[in-house]
């Protein structure tokens, strides 16, 4: 069982999915994106509503702690689908410090492979767990923010609450 919350931030709409290892999607996408995407990667029924609320509301508690400032860090399990490189990717996006930044080709250097720079950012355009997966936390080697699955305004938006700065 997937268990699906809408969660809303100011203006923004995310949904969380969680299955019973852990949490396995967090974005902004629309829900039916949303909904096609754990088709794809989880071959089991999606519950929504107060059930699925009740099931994730430690990490929606986290998420509203984390916008208004006063959770630094996620403790949440994972149940994450991806290829071999994309896991080691995100792996390593989880030991980017809250406030920090690192690049893209920083991320690779600590896979041994600084030539994987491109391929790094892919995986890091395919995490499934925005914020908690801190891709926020990766700029360009210039010290500008580039893409962003969620997009850029929410990059900014999550950098500031960090008190991160950037360049635009």
């Amino acid at each position: 069982m997937i268990y699906l919350s809408e969660w809303q931030h100011g203006a923004t709409v995310y949904y969380l999915a969680a299955s019973k290892k852990g949490v396995c999607y967090f974005g902004n996408n629309e829900r039916a994106v949303v909904m096609t995407w754990l088709g794809r990667h989880f071959n089991e029924d999606v519950l929504l509503g107060s059930p699925a609320d009740a099931h994730n509301r430690k990490y929606m508690d986290d998420l509203t702690n984390y916008f208004n400032g006063s959770l630094t860090a996620f403790d949440w399990p994972f149940d994450l689908k991806g290829t071999p490189f994309q896991q080691l990717v995100w792996e390593q996006l989880l030991t980017v410090p809250y406030g920090r930044t690192l690049t893209y080709g920083d991320i690779a250097a600590r896979l041994n492979n600084s030539k994987a720079v491109r391929a790094v950012g892919g995986a890091i355009g395919r995490n499934p767990v925005m914020v908690a997966i801190p891709c926020h936390r990766i700029i360009g080697r210039n010290g500008k923010l580039t893409g962003f699955s969620g997009g850029l305004d929410i990059k900014r938006q999550l950098l500031d609450i960090e008190g991160i700065a950037y360049h635009d």
